[in-house]
């Protein structure tokens, strides 16, 4: 391996930035990884803007000569002509008389339905099949399945990114410290390790969620605790194997403090690992998720999951397109994170470059 040369001021070579490039490059040869990546992005970037693509209220409203905004202000309905004080209900038909006429213009979303909007207007028994107006179906509290889906999809993808921000930073931190100090600081860190990744995650689960109250932080915080284990492993060994390069002993010949030398020097090239795990990283955590809202250890019962969905699919049997409609999300959102944990996993080859 060519020697990386000491850059006061922690500039970037041209021979640093090279290789990037080239991984770039070979990243994108993988056709599948590149194209997985461009269309999970634009799945997920549409996912953000769920309350503009699938809400029971209007994005804007022209009535009387003034414009208002449902999704940023709550107006009573004295506001477009009502009885009451109370936060108008866009659903009801005579609001949307009062709206869409006479000159007032009101815009929807593309779909009339948030996540917690349950159908009042269903002739028949809930879960209902798909209909012109519920596209893929409604849940057995008469809720729109595609909201529900869509605004899920946002939230098992944020979960992931989120706790594989928190669990990749812990595990590299500890893996730098184990391996670039070794010894006794080795030594502790492994018997901890060994002792923590002992202890039944599943059980301490079930235990904090009848004591806590359900919620998305505090599951977050749980599997937090035992998510970085699997990585610290690889960092420690780049670090193990970084520590006596020539490099680094000029570095500390030359007065360079512990952390600049584990930041500047060994970090970069223990970072191979690190970025090829993320994408399977990721789909592990969704996966998590989507298990422990299945067995009703997730999130409060109101938010909206890929794993509540299966759940009543599982009790619904009949009901195909509760769990055709999730297992395609679910299964769809992993693939294309693996493809892309492929195609880096190609990409970072130390053999290839």
């Amino acid at each position: 391996m060519p020697v990386p040369e000491i850059v006061p001021g922690g500039g970037r070579t041209a021979r640093e930035a090279a290789p990037a490039c080239r991984r770039w490059r070979r990243f994108r040869r993988n056709r599948r990884g590149y194209w997985s990546l461009l269309l999970f992005g634009i799945l997920f970037i549409l996912s953000l803007g769920a309350e503009l693509i699938s809400n029971d209220v209007p994005v804007l409203i022209y009535y009387q000569g003034g414009y208002y905004f449902p999704m940023v202000r709550e107006y009573p309905e004295t506001v477009f002509g009502g009885d009451f004080e109370t936060e108008t209900d866009y659903k009801d038909p005579y609001i949307l008389q009062r709206i869409t006429t006479d000159g007032n213009r009101a815009l929807f979303p593309l779909n009339r339905h948030s996540f917690n909007t349950i159908n009042l207007a269903i002739d028949g028994p809930v879960p209902s099949p798909p209909t012109s107006e519920n596209i893929l179906g409604t849940d057995d509290r008469g809720r729109d399945v595609f909201a529900r889906l869509l605004y899920g999809f946002r939230l098992s993808v944020l979960f992931g990114f989120a706790l594989t921000i928190v669990g990749t930073l812990v595990g590299i931190v500890s893996g730098a410290i184990q391996g670039f100090f070794g010894g006794r600081t080795d030594l502790f860190f492994q018997r901890f390790i060994e002792v923590w990744s002992a202890m039944p995650e599943l059980y301490l689960l079930i235990i904090f969620a009848s004591i806590f109250k359900p919620s998305v932080l505090l599951l977050l915080i749980l599997l937090s605790l035992f998510s970085w284990m699997g990585l610290s492993d690889y960092v420690r060994a780049e670090f193990l194997k970084g520590r006596n390069m020539e490099y680094v002993k000029a570095a500390r010949a030359l007065g360079v403090s512990n952390v600049t030398i584990m930041v500047r020097h060994l970090l970069p090239n223990g970072m191979t690992p690190v970025i090829t795990f993320l994408p399977f990283r990721m789909s592990a955590s969704i996966l998590a998720l989507t298990s422990l809202d299945f067995l009703g250890l997730g999130v409060p019962p109101a938010t909206p999951s890929l794993g509540e969905l299966l759940a009543q699919g599982k009790s619904n049997i009949d009901a195909w397109w509760l769990s055709l409609s999730t297992f395609t999300v679910l299964v769809g959102t992993l693939v294309l994170l693996i493809f892309i944990g492929e195609a880096l996993r190609e990409a970072f080859d130390p053999r290839k470059i």
